[in-house]
């Protein structure tokens, strides 16, 4: 076998995978498992104990306990930034809106996912809703566009929450 052909046989095992992995999130409601963000989201969920949404447009997840206690992820890797995107500063109707992706949640996680390791997890920091909304508030009020990414830096989001949940395992 060639190593073309023994690189074609990987590609195909890996297809193969990711239509079962598809097809057992699909009997759990996960009707598109590689929608952006959903699969670092679902295993966010499995770590903290969460239930995670499977559309877009809603919070991330919610305490299974207690449905009304809604959470919102935030993830990068090691190195990066979290970041919430597409926050209004202005006109005032959106920037209320924006606000509300950020108010409607009993806290945020900030996940920092493994550089080398891309689907684990190496640390989660549980960061109250007022400082993501305070933080928020100040970038946007400074910010010189009307529209902006808004960013969380590591090492802000562990002084400003605790850290619920570490894999301290190397890659």
């Amino acid at each position: 076998m060639t190593d073309m052909d023994e690189k074609q046989a990987q590609l195909k095992k890996i297809v193969s995978l990711l239509k079962e992995a598809q097809k057992l999130a699909t009997k759990v409601g996960f009707n598109n498992l590689f929608q952006p963000g959903l699969v670092k989201e679902i295993i966010t969920g499995a770590a903290l104990g969460h239930e995670v949404h499977t559309t877009k447009h809603e919070a991330d997840a919610w305490d299974p306990k207690d449905p009304g206690k809604l959470y919102e992820y935030l993830s990068c890797w090691e190195g990066g930034t979290f970041q919430l995107d597409r926050m209004f500063k202005s006109p005032e109707d959106k920037r209320k809106k924006s606000l509300q992706r950020i108010i409607r949640n009993d806290c945020f996680y900030c996940v920092v996912f493994q550089q080398e390791s891309p689907l684990d997890i190496k640390v989660i920091y549980k960061v109250p809703t007022e400082k993501i909304l305070k933080e928020t508030e100040r970038q946007l009020t400074v910010s010189s566009n009307e529209i902006s990414h808004v960013g969380f830096t590591i090492k802000w989001a562990k002084a400003n929450g605790e850290e619920v949940y570490t894999n301290d395992k190397e890659a």
